[in-house]
């Protein structure tokens, strides 16, 4: 899927809008964990996409890396990073893979957001990578992770997201989100991608599309928790969006949480 969408990534997220959003409460959280002893925190995203939380730490003088199991991700993040003039690592490599590609301790602090947790399907997978997580960073180190509220979306079984649109000229997106729960327990993640206005296109008004998907566990607050204290990390804190609210299982669009893994 995200192979599919690695082009209009940075059409469909309003990266000026988000950051702006998001940054002041990591960095919140970045200066709470600190670094090595003069030096700024080492940063690792480990669901990175194209780049962009990666790139806008890096301009505040974090080290900074990324990895995605994307590869088509990772050449845009890279891309990115020569177009935004800052030096950032970027590696193609999943959740389960991340400690053979940076090494053990390597990092201060890990995130993981965009709800990519989720995208592992059984609590086996899940325990997996929150142990690869806990390898990366230093004892004391900070975890990050920031999913939907599943709590409140199987309460509601809502299927449609919120439509995203953007234009470029005579170009014109508009990305459109959609849930199914499956029998199994599971959600398949789907994105119709509506363009038109291309260079060249038969007919300059009329709309192509195109469809991805992919399939999500839905990971609630309580076995998120139950988990995280499995892998190591404790003083876990729920919050209910990356600007810090508190977490309401019924009312909260995001489930955010900060974990320290223990010394």
């Amino acid at each position: 899927m995200y192979d599919t969408f690695s082009s209009d990534y940075d059409r469909f997220v309003n990266w000026e809008n988000r950051l702006a959003y998001e940054l002041p409460f990591l960095e919140e959280q970045l200066k709470a964990v600190g670094g090595p002893p003069g030096q700024m925190p080492r940063v690792l995203d480990a669901a990175c996409a194209t780049g962009m939380h990666v790139i806008a730490l890096a301009r505040r003088g974090y080290p900074a890396s990324g990895a995605d199991l994307s590869a088509a991700m990772i050449e845009r993040a890279r891309a990115n990073a020569v177009v935004a003039g800052v030096e950032a690592r970027f590696e193609a490599a999943g959740f389960g893979s991340l400690e053979a590609a940076f090494g053990r301790q390597s990092f201060d602090a890990l995130l993981c957001l965009g709800n990519s947790l989720p995208h592992l399907l059984n609590r086996q997978a899940l325990a997996g990578a929150l142990a690869d997580f806990a390898a990366c960073l230093r004892p004391g180190g900070l975890l990050l992770v920031q999913n939907r509220n599943f709590d409140a979306v199987l309460a509601s079984r809502e299927r449609w997201m919120e439509p995203q649109a953007h234009r470029e000229g005579e170009r014109e997106w508009l990305f459109l989100r959609f849930y199914d729960y499956e029998p199994d327990g599971l959600i398949n993640f789907n994105v119709l991608t509506l363009t038109r206005g291309a260079p060249g296109a038969p007919d300059p008004e009329a709309w192509q599309q195109r469809a991805a998907s992919s399939r999500l566990y839905p990971l609630r607050a309580e076995e998120a928790a139950s988990l995280l204290c499995e892998a190591g990390f404790c003083q876990i804190a729920l919050y209910g969006d990356m600007a810090g609210s508190p977490f309401d299982p019924a009312k909260s669009g995001n489930l955010v949480i900060a974990a320290r893994l223990a010394e």
